[in-house]
């Protein structure tokens, strides 16, 4: 729904999922809000034709770009690059298996592709064991199984059911083992059935992907708001709850585990597996997560110097936390690197392979905890910045989570026209939303480089009278009129209000003091980068050119700012499904240079600096942005 006109459906196969979008929204765009990230190296330019889509319904007049790049044999068979094709009207697409980010066949390094590794520390062990006999001396069930294996020792819940299995199937069982340990056994024989769950464990959501074990793919996807979010927005409330209230650290924990038991049960409704044959659980999250996750209090967190309890990797059994999986399952909790960069960080380097970079690389991962990791001259540093929850429409007035309702894009166009998710009335403002409007009304001068919208006899000569008549002053303060009450689910205008101005810059200058110092420290000016990834699910919905325009950003080429989906769950899939992958992880954590902003003596005076809205637009991206 817009101010003026109406969304285009767009239809994904084969997954059914859909969109409304605005006439004329990039395919990227629209993907991206349907829940795919495509594979961009050359960073939207539509030269590597790695974004690859199909349109099976709908009319999408190709540009001259792709008509380069893909030739017209390809065009007339409906093939178009998502960085270049345009909404014209309601579509069906096909995206390629091969096109996604997070494929089975390929991920996004500097330049190229990846093979995933499938060298999972789970397998399954068909085997046919003899039978005992008289005289044939005393050989104990275990004794028969343990000489059909390589070396390894016999977990007592596997023991106590051999007994019965073998004799339930004639001496032909399955044994299951990892890291020289015989999890369990069944009766008869099935080589084939082991999946594990990679866990992104976030301050607001929790996303988990179950994965077959042996060909490496991915089963079903499950997300759902962190039931923690209840007892506060942000990590820093959840620290002080814990150090706050004797059973906060309890509560808390048992928040998140339901929250996973219920992911859970949804994966395997989805797909009919049978929860016994779920063997690995890997989670990623920020440290204060990981450490809640455990039941390892977090309250060293919230005082200097915010040590974390452990680095290194975690590991236990399903059982230990009451998980509904088989509960000799192995887990595996990231490795971390400080009290604010945690396993979700190290996740999201073993994703991209930030390390093997071959120009200055930056990683962000714009959330209420923003991290930053730099990648240059053969170093790693990383570091945090507490943006807070605005990204995620809290502290905001008429904010919301992206959800239905939610306005996700503003454009100035003459008057205002917005992009509601789920093709509803406007609801409120998420994150996305929140950044576009800014940058819109910073580029029609309707927003000063301090942050303060001007009342309407201030903004300048030139600007479209729909536009002026939406400031509007309330008791000495302006807001803008984004949604009329006649379209609003609720009856009434939505505005943004100067106080929400505020809060976007608090969010923006600390991610961009967070970037500059780490740029400073290496000796690097923002135009050293040879690219930006952005990572998490905040960011990649935002619109590069707009992230730029308020600062978040430095101003590179859109075309060195990438998107890389979720690198917290795809890291956590690599290791799931890899014992190198596990050690690559361990390695990071090692090479990385923690630099703490709170012990930073040039971090408030950045800070201030980038509280400033930049005056200079750093000039247009490419039509794809």
């Amino acid at each position: 729904m817009t101010a003026a006109g109406k969304e285009l459906r767009v239809l994904f196969e084969p997954s059914g999922r859909k969109v409304f979008v605005l006439p004329g929204t990039v395919l990227l765009e629209a993907a991206a809000q349907a829940g795919f990230i495509l594979h961009t190296p050359c960073g939207g330019a539509g030269h590597c034709g790695k974004c690859l889509v199909r349109i099976r319904s709908g009319r999408c007049t190709p540009s001259a770009t792709e008509e380069a790049t893909l030739g017209a044999a390809r065009i007339a068979e409906g093939f178009r690059l998502a960085c270049q094709a345009r909404v014209e009207g309601p579509l069906t697409i096909e995206i390629p298996e091969t096109s996604l980010f997070q494929s089975q066949q390929q991920i996004l390094t500097a330049d190229s592709g990846e093979p995933l590794q499938v060298h999972p520390r789970v397998a399954r062990h068909p085997l046919t064991l003899p039978s005992p006999t008289h005289g044939a001396g005393e050989i104990s069930d275990a004794e028969r199984l343990l000489a059909a294996l390589p070396p390894c020792r016999l977990r007592i819940a596997a023991l106590r059911r051999l007994p019965l299995a073998l004799r339930q199937a004639d001496f032909r069982v399955t044994a299951v083992v990892a890291d020289g340990e015989v999890l369990d056994i069944e009766p008869g024989h099935d080589a084939d059935s082991a999946y594990g769950v990679a866990f992104d464990i976030g301050s607001t959501t929790l996303v988990g992907t179950l994965v077959h074990l042996r060909t490496g793919a991915d089963l079903a996807v499950a997300a759902r708001v962190n039931p923690q979010t209840s007892f506060g927005d942000d990590v820093l409330s959840r620290i002080a709850k814990c150090r706050n209230e004797p059973d906060g650290l309890a509560v808390l924990q048992a928040a998140v585990l339901d929250g996973i038991n219920r992911l859970l049960d949804e994966l395997v409704k989805k797909t009919g597996v049978d929860r016994r044959h779920v063997y690995e659980l890997v989670f990623a999250g920020n440290t204060t997560m990981q450490q809640i996750f455990c039941g390892i209090s977090p309250a060293a967190l919230g005082e200097l110097p915010f040590v974390p309890a452990f680095r290194e990797a975690l590991e236990m059994h399903a059982a230990d936390l009451g998980l509904r999986v088989n509960p000799e399952a192995k887990v595996y909790v990231f490795p971390q690197i400080g009290g604010f960069v945690g396993g979700d960080t190290v996740a999201g380097i073993v994703a991209t392979r930030l390390d093997r970079a071959p120009t200055p690389a930056l990683l962000v991962d714009i959330g209420t905890n923003g991290e930053i990791v730099l990648a240059a001259h053969g170093r790693l540093t990383a570091t945090s910045v507490a943006a807070g929850p605005a990204f995620e429409g809290a502290r905001i007035v008429n904010g919301m989570r992206a959800t239905a309702g939610a306005i996700e894009k503003v454009l100035l166009d003459g008057d205002v026209r917005i992009n509601v998710i789920g093709n509803a009335r406007p609801a409120g403002l998420c994150g996305t939303g929140l950044i576009d409007a800014a940058a819109e009304l910073l580029r029609v001068g309707a927003l000063d480089s301090t942050g303060r919208l001007l009342h309407a006899n201030e903004a300048p000569a030139g600007l479209e009278p729909a536009i002026r008549n939406r400031l509007i002053e309330e008791q000495g303060e302006v807001k803008f009129l984004l949604a009329d009450g006649a379209i609003t689910s609720s009856g009434q205008p939505l505005y943004l209000y100067q106080r929400d101005i505020r809060e976007l810059q608090l969010a923006n200058g600390a991610i961009r003091a967070g970037i500059n110092i780490l740029l400073q420290d290496a000796g690097l000016r923002p135009e050293d980068l040879g690219v930006i990834l952005l990572a998490g699910a905040f960011g990649n919905f935002i619109r590069r050119n707009h992230a730029r325009r308020i600062g978040m950003l430095p101003p590179i080429p859109c075309r060195q700012i990438r998107f890389v989906g979720n690198t917290a769950s795809f890291g956590a899939k690599r290791v799931l499904l890899s014992v190198e992958e596990k050690k690559y992880a361990e390695e990071i954590v090692r090479r990385v240079e923690h630099l703490d902003l709170s012990l930073h003596a040039a971090f408030l005076e950045e800070f201030g600096r980038a509280m400033l809205l930049p005056e200079q637009d750093p000039g247009e991206c490419a039509e794809s942005d």
